[in-house]
């Protein structure tokens, strides 16, 4: 006859609703469940030997969550916080293995740009920051680290004086005011730049399909048929664009397609038409500005600061073109290049929606703060 457990549990309503949902809930995790198993079946009067028969368990394991919830309830069915191994490094030690991570090696005489685990480890053993330190002890110290000295990205400093107050212009366009006022029905922005060098590149040899354990192949030798530039304006709150194919960019070409567009519906017949554009050569100063007002005196060209073309919406237009309709590049010449692009852009127009811009004059103010003032005002080589 089994011993009766001295642990007598009576539930109350609440903890039993929470138990039986432990027990039953298939996203609970597999311990909690069986403690929450145990509990319910001495509250039903199971001894402990046939709880840990039915739930294939030992019986001191019923035994102990028994014991436990009578003393603490459900408070008792959580698992008591353990002391672990020791540390093997001192605070110091880690940050100084930290600081070693942040700090150049080129810096100190080491001909390298970078540190890996590998060197950072040696490099600590012969500083005498520790006795001794494993790569992969190194790796997981400084994936907890706030700093990451060994990720890097390229950026340019806004060199443009005013490049907030040209910048906030083209926001202030995108979210349909001009000069404080709000854009009518009949007002349009269009986001215009020209993706230059677009190369038919002919594979030597065919692609092969995917299969399983493998992706798609393609050749990496290539023939060379030559270059075209794709001019697009972006109608970015109407999702539309407009097109066209040239055999190299220049003023001309920016022409015919500023013509193209405004020859046709709506924007031939708009109150006010926005040329978003950058600094490229196309399309650049004040005589670019004094062409276009007297070719179509109701468009507006709207430059932008300097190196701020990633706020111009039809880079993003040019980013889905160039993954969807042209990489990999495989074209037998320049014809069948330029009527992919064409048929992706009639495509894209089918079923496009306005890009759900988010970047506002708040964000701009913030960024630039953030750079602050004296990096803002260095001296930079100008681009070529």
């Amino acid at each position: 006859m089994p011993v009766s457990s001295p642990f007598v549990i009576v539930l109350t309503a609440a903890e039993e609703a929470v138990l039986t949902a432990r027990a039953r809930s298939g996203r609970t995790e597999h311990r909690d469940r069986v403690r929450a198993r145990i509990v319910l079946g001495a509250a039903a009067g199971a001894s402990n030997t046939a709880i840990a028969a039915e739930l294939g368990l030992c019986v001191d394991t019923a035994r102990r969550w028994r014991r436990r919830f009578t003393e603490q309830r459900l408070a008792g069915l959580v698992d008591r916080a353990r002391t672990g191994r020791p540390r093997s490094f001192t605070a110091v030690q880690l940050a100084a293995l930290t600081a070693l991570a942040c700090t150049l090696p080129a810096e100190t005489g080491i001909p390298l740009s970078r540190w890996s685990s590998t060197e950072l480890a040696l490099e600590a053993v012969t500083r005498g920051v520790v006795e001794a330190i494993s790569p992969s002890t190194v790796r997981r110290t400084l994936a907890g680290a706030v700093l990451k000295p060994w990720q890097h990205r390229s950026w340019i400093f806004p060199r443009d004086s005013a490049f907030e107050t040209k910048a906030a212009r083209v926001l202030d366009l995108y979210a349909r005011t001009w000069g404080g006022v709000e854009l009518g029905p009949d007002d349009y922005v269009l986001s215009a730049d020209e993706k230059s060098q677009l190369q038919a590149l002919r594979r030597r040899h065919p692609g092969r399909p995917p299969g399983p354990g493998h992706p798609r192949r393609v050749e990496f030798e290539y023939r060379r048929g030559g270059t075209l530039a794709y001019f697009a304006a972006y109608d970015v709150h109407h999702a539309r664009v407009i097109g066209t194919i040239a055999p190299k960019t220049g003023i001309e070409p920016f022409t015919e397609l500023v013509e193209k567009v405004m020859s046709c519906e709506p924007y031939a017949s708009a109150r006010r038409a926005f040329w978003v554009v950058d600094n490229g050569s196309s399309h650049a100063g004040q005589a670019s500005i004094d062409r276009m007002n007297t070719a179509w005196p109701t468009a507006t060209l709207v430059h932008l600061p300097i190196h701020a073309s990633w706020l111009n919406q039809v880079e993003i237009y040019f980013s889905v073109l160039q993954r969807k309709a042209i990489s990999p590049v495989d074209f037998p010449d320049l014809d069948t290049l330029a009527e992919r692009i064409l048929a992706f852009q009639d495509r894209y127009n089918q079923a496009a929606i306005p890009f759900d811009w988010t970047f506002t004059r708040t964000d701009l103010h913030a960024l630039l703060d953030r750079i602050g003032p004296t990096e803002q005002t260095t001296t930079f080589p100008t681009a070529a």
